[in-house]
């Protein structure tokens, strides 16, 4: 099997190109990024403690009951 000589080049030059594509597009996006981890965070964090405004209701019976 024969590997040419170049490929490493070429590896190298399309791995930099993915990399600073994918740089350009969080560092563009990096605001929406930042406030949809904020917003994951607080949905989570409300999640694991409750809702402490709202105390629980009890079942109400309905007519029939």
């Amino acid at each position: 099997m024969y590997i040419d000589p170049n490929s490493g080049g070429m590896l190298f030059q399309v791995l930099a190109v993915m990399f600073g594509t994918i740089s350009a597009i969080v560092l563009f996006f990096s605001g929406r990024i930042r406030m949809l981890w904020a917003r994951l965070r607080r949905r989570s964090r409300e999640r694991d403690e409750g809702d402490p405004e709202e105390p629980e209701r009890p079942e109400e019976a309905g007519p029939g009951s």
